[in-house]
């Protein structure tokens, strides 16, 4: 069995007789080098996407090595957000202040570049030495007549999910900016996608659907988005929410504020797409888009489906772990594997809540191992123990897998193989399929396999 650390052991659950509910939304545990990302990072990864703005990171020049181009997000025009721009902070710096050079930063880029908007990150150093970065934004913000807005991101003070609410928030003070602007739409079926971020072009294909639907997008958030986009979606008649962990808050903020109800959904699996798509044009209780919607989902399952059963004839009883950020991802990715025949036994989150727990204890079966925000050695124990034959991840799980000898498969921020839709569907059968078989596994397979 796994070695899982005393302090640890409330984070993980065997789906056994009598299993209790797992401890979660806990901080990680100091020494036990945590898959997690920092605050920063979460708020980097939400906001990056948006192709127009500027983003600016007030640190040391690691924070934006370490965050530059993380997301495969794909843009159809301007590409600043390609770019990652720092104000390098030195030892003097830390003992002076950085105010005068992030002014100064700010200053010249936006000079340069004329963004619709900045962002400026402030990073763990920046919350230690106390710099006022927000009056230094709203004065940049009045010289260059743009918004510069502050993201409150210092890595120390929580966990990548507290990163993704600085974003969220920062979001909101953009929308809100310019709320006594009118915005005129003839089609009155209007939507903002919340939680994708056009990695290898996914909200391109969502986007394709909604169009056939007859549905109109405002905006996603923040996959390919705009600033004078992001402006106008506080008009939209419904939130569609793809990734609850990085954009519920705003979404309760926007009912809050705006009335605008939101549905989570996920673009990931047969089902789940189907089910994304239907709950819309249910909403909107439109005849002829339920029409268009159920004929868009028979053409398209009825083209993808003789293909993925072919796929399922060589992975049926083969053995799968999960691993990523957001739980409500996990559930596609179970009932995904479910349909091309593997089982899966691990699965975990970076950020799940009790809620979304609950839920994968629904869709798991008997003997899964269940794991809130697990490190290498937690990870690479429980997939020995449970002999799988394939790791699902991110960037940070790819070297456990391969130092394993198990097949990886990259469902995470960099990927360049769209897994979305009912086309991300077949890829992803494909690409569990050219991996679980691949021949060069007879020669690093580990001895439990």
């Amino acid at each position: 069995m796994a070695v899982v650390l005393e302090e640890r052991k409330d984070q993980v659950l065997r789906l056994e007789n009598g299993a209790k509910d797992i401890v979660c939304e806990k901080e990680s545990l100091a020494g036990s080098v945590s898959q997690r990302a920092c605050v920063f990072c979460g708020s980097r990864v939400v906001l990056y996407p948006i192709a127009d703005a500027l983003h600016l990171i007030h640190g040391p020049i690691g924070c934006a090595a370490y965050t530059w181009d993380i997301r495969g997000a794909l843009s159809s025009g301007p590409e600043l957000h390609r770019i990652s721009f720092s104000t390098d902070l030195t030892e003097t710096d830390v003992i002076y202040g950085g105010e005068k050079k992030l002014y100064q930063a700010l200053s010249e880029l936006i000079d340069e570049y004329k963004p619709k908007a900045a962002f400026v990150y402030s990073t763990c150093i920046i919350g230690i030495i106390g710099d006022d970065v927000q009056s230094v934004c709203k004065k940049a913000a009045k010289e260059k007549n743009i918004p510069v807005l502050p993201v409150h991101s210092e890595g120390f003070k929580g966990i990548k999910k507290d990163g993704y609410k600085a974003a969220c928030d920062a979001l909101y003070r953009l929308m809100d900016e310019n709320k006594d602007e009118e915005y005129l739409e003839d089609n009155p079926f209007t939507i903002n996608i919340m939680g994708d971020f056009n990695l290898a072009g996914e909200t391109w294909m969502i986007k394709e659907y909604y169009q056939k639907m007859g549905i109109k997008v405002i905006t996603a958030l923040t996959g390919d988005s705009r600033v004078d986009e992001i402006k106008k979606c506080r008009h939209a008649k419904l939130n569609i929410v793809q990734c609850s962990g990085s954009m519920m808050s705003l979404a309760k903020k926007m009912k809050e504020v705006y009335g605008i109800p939101y549905i989570k959904v996920s673009y990931f699996g047969i089902e789940d797409v189907s089910d994304a798509l239907y709950q819309v044009a249910l909403f909107f209780n439109d005849k002829t888009v339920l029409e268009k919607t159920q004929e868009l989902v028979r053409s398209e399952i009825e083209r993808i489906y003789p293909k993925i059963l072919e796929y399922r004839k060589a992975l049926e009883g083969k053995k799968a772990a999960v691993y990523v950020g957001g739980a409500f991802k996990a559930f596609s990715l179970i009932k995904a594997l479910k349909t091309i025949g593997m089982k899966t036994e691990i699965v975990g989150s970076q950020t799940g809540n009790q809620e979304d727990y609950k839920l994968l204890r629904e869709v798991s079966g008997e003997g899964t191992i269940i794991v809130d925000d697990t490190n290498p050695l937690e990870l690479s124990g429980f997939i020995r123990e449970k002999k799988v034959q394939i790791l699902i991840g991110g960037v940070k799980e790819r070297p456990i897998a391969y130092k394993m000898g198990i097949g990886f498969c990259d469902h995470n921020h960099e990927r360049k193989t769209a897994l979305a839709g009912f086309q991300g569907m077949l890829n992803f059968a494909y690409e569990v399929y050219s991996t679980v078989e691949s021949p060069v596994w007879k020669w690093t397979q580990p001895d439990y396999l």
